[in-house]
């Protein structure tokens, strides 16, 4: 396979998966652990010589890091991602221009100050804050604010105690009866969701999300979310950078809640000079366990069928994505580098006699999900301009019996089928495998496409 390795290795920043200290504002707003950083996103667009009023689509956005980097190169831009947490990230981030930090102030002051109420009510100390008093506090209430029962099973056991999620639910509370505009109530929310991560659970991401030995079984929940969001309205003022327009102000952008898979009809219309993304990959990571907390917090999941729902949109990258009835293969037109990659993982797993239903899926997780990325590739072929870019994260895996899979080399031979041109694919970085020890690739797809 062709490799490009020359222009981006130039970067003296180059393989460093880390937030530089003078991209921490706003992309620091709520990151996912192991996200690709903004000068990643940076090395590229000056490669593929992208202009400011094109326009930018990062079909997988996450929170929005590919978007924010091309606004402030002046690009337009465009995500889609089916996670709601990623595209409220997202949508915040990229509007932090528009954002009124006079009204974001008094909107914080009016909601801390309506939960600080509610919490004395209720004897809930958060000791950060100067007006609390412990030795004045009421005896604790028997009715604390609670999840459902329903919305407890969607948590990893222990994710947060009862107190620190009593006073979150509380802001969220006063942030849903808040008479401000979507853009100020979802700066808050946003806020809020990082406040429930950092600041209030007992969760640890290694890069796996799991929970901490040590719990805590009590947090300053106000006062955290007021510390994010001061450094909110900091990093508003330092990206505005004095009078006048800067290119990220004039600049356009648009977050979609779609699948990627399908994504003609939602983007019809518009044209793409530039890609640069970063799918899942194919392993046994649950996409939506890292952001349960969240989802359940911010009113996304309530019950087990809407998590249903919402995997159901995912790309299939996982055994706990797989359905009956999923057909993505069928875009795969024979390719025989995954048949038989996928035939390899069933024959070693009948090897060593593993029997558990999501084992008996690894098979059909590779099938699934490369015949997913085709289908995106076709779906997005229309909506591209002639000689658009693209730049596809991904890494290598093993996680199925610890048989290796070359997620680049096989994405290239998929792409160059639906008459892509392959210019290459750049060594980002590498990472050790959690299981196995073995050295895994994360690569750069370099991707071309003339009409």
């Amino acid at each position: 396979m062709k490799t490009a390795t020359a222009e981006p290795t130039a970067d003296p920043h180059w393989g460093d998966n880390r937030v530089l200290a003078e991209d921490a504002p706003v992309h620091d707003w709520y990151r996912f652990v192991l996200a690709f950083p903004p000068h990643l996103v940076r090395s590229y667009l000056e490669r593929f010589d992208a202009q400011p009023g094109q326009t930018l689509l990062d079909p997988f956005c996450g929170t929005g890091t590919s978007l924010v980097a091309g606004k402030a190169h002046g690009m337009n831009a465009i995500g889609l991602d089916v996670n709601p947490i990623a595209c409220l990230a997202a949508r915040v981030k990229t509007s932090c221009h528009e954002i009124n930090t006079k009204v974001l102030r008094k909107a914080l002051k009016s909601i801390v100050g309506k939960a600080d109420k509610q919490c004395r009510k209720l004897g809930l100390v958060d000791s950060d804050l100067p007006l609390f008093n412990q030795a004045e506090q009421a005896p604790l209430s028997d009715d604390l604010p609670h999840l459902t029962d329903e919305e407890n099973r969607l948590l990893l056991k222990d994710s947060i105690s009862p107190f620190p999620l009593a006073k979150l639910l509380i802001l969220r509370a006063a942030i849903r009866k808040l008479d401000a505009s979507p853009l100020i109530r979802d700066c808050l929310l946003l806020a809020l969701a990082k406040t429930a991560v950092a600041d209030a659970s007992n969760l640890g991401f290694g890069p796996e999300v799991y929970v901490l030995k040590q719990k805590k079984t009590d947090a300053p929940v106000l006062s955290a979310l007021e510390n994010n969001v001061h450094q909110m309205l900091k990093d508003i003022e330092l990206v505005r950078g004095g009078a006048g327009l800067s290119p990220a102000m004039e600049s356009q952008t648009t977050i979609i809640q779609a699948d990627a898979r399908q994504m003609s009809e939602k983007l019809k219309g518009r044209q793409i000079h530039a890609v640069i993304t970063s799918p899942p990959y194919p392993n046994e990571k649950d996409y939506t366990r890292a952001v349960r907390l969240e989802l359940v917090l911010l009113g996304h999941l309530q019950d087990r069928k809407d998590l249903r729902a919402l995997k159901e949109d995912f790309l299939r990258s996982n055994s706990r994505g797989i359905y009956v009835g999923d057909k993505d293969d069928k875009y795969l037109n024979g390719n025989t580098r995954v048949e038989s990659l996928a035939q390899e993982i069933e024959a070693r797993r009948l090897e060593l006699g593993k029997t558990s239903g999501f084992e008996k899926m690894y098979h059909k997780v590779v099938r699934q999900f490369f015949g997913g990325m085709a289908w995106h590739l076709k779906s997005l072929k229309p909506l591209l301009a002639p000689g658009a870019h693209l730049a596809y994260v991904v890494g290598d895996q093993a996680s199925f019996f610890l048989i290796h899979i070359h997620t680049a080399e096989i994405l290239a031979e998929i792409a160059a089928d639906q008459g892509y041109e392959v210019v290459g694919i750049d060594l980002w970085r590498e990472r050790r495998a959690t299981a196995s020890g073995a050295s895994l690739r994360e690569d750069v797809l370099v991707l071309k496409y003339q009409t």
